[in-house]
């Protein structure tokens, strides 16, 4: 193959001496002698060796380009004449030297036509006295001049192969150790420029903190941090001055919040501050007073980094207003005016006794809520999933925040009709996702009094399962009931360090034991209204279990589970309205039972008359 190819070269070159002649002719072969054709060669490289002479005589800037040319084709005759002459290397040689220089001076083109001359001198006089210069002179061109490192230490190695005892010898081992330690160098730069991309790759590819949100509540404040995906944290309370700081792993801070402060004035969360405290770490720093205790959860679909602190002083319920992008409908009562307060003396004052119309829990203890009369002034109702997360969808297609929004707002209506002086919100009133964690701050910051948020259950591994069912938020030992949390938080279960967190967020709920009266209360109305309509309708009971929805409530807070809309026979029957009043009334009848045993205000007699079943 190598032969081929110099072979080639070989013919190339020729062709080309023979197209740059130039005018130059010669007598037929046959009418010279090989002596004549050697004399005559040898005066045509005099005659280019004076050519050379003048040009290098001239300033450079004065040499053209056609002249090195011409001189080119000057030494190229020397070959043509008779390859045999003496002089034929020394002009050969030349050719490869102009053309260097024009490279130097005119166009780097040129070396590469410099190589292709010094090769044709080692092929075709391969042991002519410029062979150690020429194959030097390659190496020197491809390293040098072309930048081409691998090119020049393979010539470099061919030197030393030809050549080991050259004079040139040393220095040619020194080039070849110069460029293997540049490749092994290169390596090194192709590698960190490798591990820098792939830095500024996955930096691209990391999360952005896009948003930081906040309510205030009367004994807390949400901060809401939203990310694009999955995230790891660590958080750490500092004193002097008291704050709480959160660095989020593997994340970056969107433009518009880097270095920025947002001031909350809760009275206990002063501001909160936001920024890029190093490459792939956002910190967010709470400036806190007087906080009593803070709890954190990571929760997906969409990812965000939930953060409650609660605080001595509580903000007054006067100036509460619900959160944006949570709908409310406020009911307008006549206002309930608290009488003037009694002055006592010292040996006056006693515990609170209950009040007459209350009753005792189910348990025949006093709650402190009953103890002290506290009223239902204000109810929240909360209509499960909504928007994109549609809750679970049914043989034929019923969405369970369709069913759910539908039975919300036709329990808020008959509440409205028949408890006088009680208000109803909704979290939402139409098709609109609102996260799970705005909904317990929606209510914490209305400060309303019950809790009620309505969903359909669904058993993947029974589809003939039926019933009714009713949670309270508390810790499980249940695998259905944990399953159904699952299913409901909409996979919004948070990461395995936050367990710790979630669970003071659960022990800190006061109205445990109310909530649990309250889901007993619904769940015995709603199970003996679906008992009127079929006796196939099972009564599941009451149970607990960690809803997201349900954690962070300041007021008795439930989950009820009105029918599993995955059994065909349940779904299709709650297609109709008549079935949809069934549960309403039944869901009515355990609020009435229960607000009614706390001692509030009366309810009204004046109720529908129920049609016949």
């Amino acid at each position: 193959m190598k032969q081929r190819r110099l072979q080639f070269m070989r013919l190339a070159l020729l062709a080309v001496l023979a197209a740059g002649w130039m005018g130059f002719s010669l007598q037929p072969a046959e009418a010279q002698s090989q002596a004549q054709r050697k004399k005559t060669a040898a005066a045509q490289f005099e005659r280019a060796e004076r050519m050379r002479t003048a040009l290098n005589g001239k300033p450079a800037r004065q040499r053209t380009a056609r002249e090195y040319l011409q001189l080119v084709n000057t030494f190229r005759r020397v070959y043509l004449i008779t390859p045999h002459a003496a002089e034929v290397p020394a002009a050969l040689l030349a050719v490869a030297e102009t053309y260097q220089e024009m490279g130097r001076q005119f166009d780097p083109k040129h070396f590469q036509s410099a190589i292709d001359a010094y090769q044709f001198l080692l092929h075709e006089y391969p042991t002519n006295r410029y062979r150690m210069d020429a194959l030097f002179t390659i190496a020197q061109i491809q390293q040098e001049d072309l930048g081409q490192p691998q090119a020049a230490r393979l010539t470099y190695e061919e030197y030393i192969r030809r050549f080991p005892r050259s004079p040139r010898a040393d220095q040619v081992k020194r080039a070849l150790a110069d460029i293997t330690a540049a490749r092994e160098q290169q390596k090194k730069d192709d590698a960190l420029a490798q591990q820098t991309a792939e830095r500024v790759e996955r930096s691209a590819r990391m999360p952005q903190v896009t948003n930081i949100r906040h309510w205030n509540a009367e004994n807390s404040t949400r901060v809401v941090v939203d990310v694009e995906d999955a995230i790891q944290w660590t958080g750490q309370r500092i004193p002097n001055p008291d704050r709480i700081f959160f660095d989020i792993y593997k994340a970056r801070l969107s433009s518009p919040l880097s270095g920025k402060t947002i001031e909350v004035g809760s009275g206990f969360l002063k501001n909160v501050r936001v920024a890029q405290n190093q490459a792939g770490v956002v910190r967010v720093v709470l400036e806190v007073d007087q906080v009593k205790d803070y709890t954190v959860m990571v929760l997906p679909d969409p990812y965000r980094l939930v953060i409650d602190v609660y605080g001595h002083a509580p903000v007054s319920r006067a100036s509460a207003q619900p959160p944006a992008g949570v709908a409310s409908k406020k009911v307008e009562t006549a206002e309930n005016r608290t009488p003037p307060k009694k002055e006592t003396s010292r040996a006056e004052s006693a515990p609170p006794k209950a009040p007459s119309s209350a009753t005792p829990k189910s348990d025949g203890n006093w709650s402190l809520t009953r103890a002290m009369g506290l009223k239902v002034r204000r109810i929240v109702i909360d209509a499960g999933h909504g928007g994109h997360d549609t809750g679970t969808i049914g043989p034929t297609g019923l969405m369970e925040k369709d069913l759910c929004l539908d039975i919300a707002l036709r329990l808020g209506k008959m509440i409205n009709g028949q408890m006088p002086g009680v208000e109803v919100h909704y979290t939402r009133t139409d098709d609109t996702f609102i996260p799970l964690e705005e909904r317990a701050p929606f209510a914490n910051k209305l400060g309303a009094d019950l809790f009620i948020s309505i969903h359909a259950n669904s058993s993947p591994r029974d589809r003939n399962a039926r019933g009714v069912e009713t949670y309270y938020l508390s810790l499980t030992t249940s695998q259905e009931a944990m399953e159904v949390a699952a299913r409901e938080n909409s996979m919004s279960q948070s990461s395995m360090n936050e367990v710790q967190s979630l669970l003071q967020r659960i022990a800190r709920n006061e109205k445990v034991e109310e909530s649990r009266e309250l889901a007993a209360a619904v769940q015995q109305g709603l199970a003996a209204r679906m008992a009127r309509y079929s006796r196939y309708v099972r009564n599941r009971g009451v149970k607990k279990a960690p809803f997201v929805v349900l954690i962070g409530t300041d007021m008795p807070a439930i989950l009820t589970e009105v029918s599993f809309i995955s059994n065909p026979q349940d779904e299709a029957i709650l297609k109709t309205s008549a079935h949809r009043n069934r549960v309403v009334e039944g869901l009515y009848k355990g609020v009435e039972n229960y607000v009614t045993a706390i001692g509030t205000v009366a309810v009204s007699q004046a109720r529908a008359e129920k049609n016949p079943e």
